[in-house]
């Protein structure tokens, strides 16, 4: 291999475009399977990492606030979600899955096929690979301490 790069920025955010285009396709088929908009079942997805507080919610979803109180309102008369106190300010109600709503999401991803298939033709090795520079090149690194702040 020499020094330079064949893949260019603009090469791999159209392959990404691509990527992301087939798993939310996958997604929503996935999701309506289980009598889910796509917004529903993103939202259970985020909440699988843990609850969140609705703000929080509809940040992450990209959404208006009053859109994401529709979404939770629904998910939650089905019993997908529940509202709670924030136990660190009582003026914030956190969004929990509930033991329904993980058995739900998870559904929805064993059905993810496509998504599932492209995966399979990794090899481990190459799936650790992945897994790293997903990481390296999508989490947030922590905040650095700035003088004064």
């Amino acid at each position: 291999m020499t020094g330079t790069s064949g893949v260019d920025t603009d090469q791999l955010m159209e392959l990404l475009s691509v990527s992301l285009g087939a798993y939310y396709g996958d997604f929503t088929v996935a999701a309506a399977s289980e009598n889910l908009t796509a917004s529903q079942g993103k939202t259970l997805n985020v909440l699988r990492r843990g609850p969140a507080a609705m703000r929080a919610l509809a940040t992450i979803l990209t959404c208006d606030a009053s859109n994401m109180t529709g979404i939770v309102d629904r998910l939650e008369k089905r019993d997908l979600v529940r509202r709670e106190p924030s136990p660190t300010d009582r003026r914030v109600k956190n969004v929990v899955l509930t033991d329904e709503g993980r058995r739900v999401i998870d559904v929805i991803r064993a059905k993810m096929d496509t998504t599932r298939a492209g995966l399979a033709r990794l090899s481990e090795e190459e799936r650790d690979t992945l897994y790293t520079l997903l990481q390296r090149a999508f989490t947030p690194e922590p905040a650095t301490l700035r003088p004064g702040a």
